[in-house]
């Protein structure tokens, strides 16, 4: 799908919990080709403290119903802005933008990974990718209960697993605590995006186990174009925009 600005119209605004909004936007031409690990540009509209436009990774694509979800958690006053938005009301979408993750083989044993805002792009890659492989095993990190946001939603399209660092819900620890990295090399492709040391440490235990793995990499993306520069992140070959030229890599091409 090429990508284009358009004001599209907010069609729901749902409250997970305290943090973490789901937000469904009308888009007309929206089509399959959107790819997990892409991302929407969206402009926080009539703010005086926020310029630059916040990025979003696709929850969910419905092509039928010609619409297309994001995941916004309030940690800013651009988030917060954009979590109080109505239905009816419009907001300026560039989209879709980036790269996706790359589509498993056929009945590969896959594991997705999502902490934090990165569960976003999990949850449209277990849908997309369903048909390639029944065997998908998702593995979820909060700090507690109450931080683990459309459990039930993640139910229906893999086999969830969960930890939360305070131990009120899944396996107390990190992701990288839970005991299914016992028989990590029992799976064929890891996938995965979250806060970067997190992300860095599933990278270790994948190269270690001679497993492919690719990463979202969630840095500051103003204008989504590779302009503003303030996305650049170092890799085996030079410097390179997080927005044009990834958000999604191979963890051998980066410098961790």
């Amino acid at each position: 799908m090429k990508k284009s600005v358009k004001d599209l119209i907010i069609l729901e605004n749902e409250c997970l919990n305290d943090d973490s909004h789901k937000i469904v936007f009308q888009a007309p031409d929206v089509d399959s080709d959107i790819l997990p690990g892409q991302f929407a540009n969206v402009l926080v509209k009539d703010s005086q403290t926020t310029f630059l436009r916040r990025p979003f990774s696709f929850y969910d694509v419905d092509v039928d119903e010609k619409s297309f979800s994001l995941i916004i958690k309030k940690v800013g006053d651009g988030t917060r802005k954009l979590c109080s938005v109505r239905p009816g009301e419009e907001l300026s979408v560039i989209y879709p933008l980036g790269s996706g993750f790359t589509t498993p083989e056929k009945d590969e044993k896959v594991l997705l990974i999502g902490g934090g805002s990165g569960i976003a792009p999990m949850m449209l890659m277990a849908k997309k990718f369903a048909p390639q492989t029944s065997n998908i095993h998702i593995l979820l990190g909060a700090r507690s209960q109450k931080d683990h946001i459309v459990l039930d939603e993640f139910e229906k399209v893999g086999n969830l697993l969960l930890t939360t660092e305070d131990g009120s819900i899944g396996e107390k620890g990190y992701v990288t605590n839970h005991s299914i990295f016992k028989e990590i090399s029992s799976f064929d492709k890891i996938y995965t995006c979250g806060p970067n040391p997190m992300m860095e440490a599933i990278g270790k235990i994948a190269k270690d186990n001679n497993i492919f793995c690719e990463v979202s990499l969630e840095n500051t993306m103003g204008c989504g174009f590779g302009v503003c520069l303030c996305c650049v992140t170092p890799t085996q070959e030079g410097n390179k925009c997080v927005c044009t030229d990834g958000p999604v890599f191979n963890i051998n091409e980066l410098k961790w």
